[in-house]
């Protein structure tokens, strides 16, 4: 009998992943994005009501999930709004399913700035259209392209937010 076997943990029907509760307190992320910030009069979304909408017809949370989840957060409460809601209910599953050493700030918050500066630029109205705008998006290896993967897997950027150091985000300049 594993430990699992001894406690189980309600999940969401839809999907094998844990729904957390209420988020952890945010990582240092003092310095947001200074891109545009679509949505930011929206009002909140409450991330187990993006994970349940995203869940509705996936079998499992992949990157296309965590895509849609963050495109759904850009969305509906902007972007500075969106880092602080996906990173902390990332935050909040990895520690629910007992793999808090599995949430990356940097990651996180790199993936939410993507996606923002790119709904920024699109009028698309489903998932759909935006990936299909924005394909690129859909690469996990995205990131890739702006960090060394030491950087990423440092201590630093697993737990808070760390600049790219291969090459700028598309909306920063190249001569900061």
């Amino acid at each position: 009998m594993t430990a699992r076997d001894r406690h189980p943990r309600p999940r969401h029907p839809a999907h094998p992943h844990p729904v957390p509760g209420p988020p952890a307190a945010p990582a240092d992320r003092s310095r947001l994005p200074a891109h545009s910030d679509p949505g930011a009069n929206e009002g909140a979304a409450p991330f187990p009501e993006l994970m349940a909408e995203v869940m509705s017809g996936a079998e499992r949370f992949g990157h296309r999930q965590h895509v849609h989840l963050t495109w759904l957060a850009v969305r509906r409460c902007g972007t500075a709004a969106a880092i602080h809601l996906v990173s902390d209910g990332i935050q909040g599953v990895a520690r629910y399913a007992g793999a808090p050493q599995k949430y990356n700030a940097t990651v996180s918050r790199a993936w939410v700035e993507l996606v923002g500066h790119h709904a920024g630029q699109s009028n698309a109205a489903d998932f759909g259209t935006f990936t299909g705008q924005h394909p690129a998006l859909l690469d996990k290896k995205l990131l890739s392209h702006f960090y060394r993967s030491s950087t990423l897997a440092s201590i630093a950027a697993r737990t808070s937010w760390v600049e790219p150091d291969l090459a700028p985000f598309p909306w920063q300049h190249k001569d900061k």
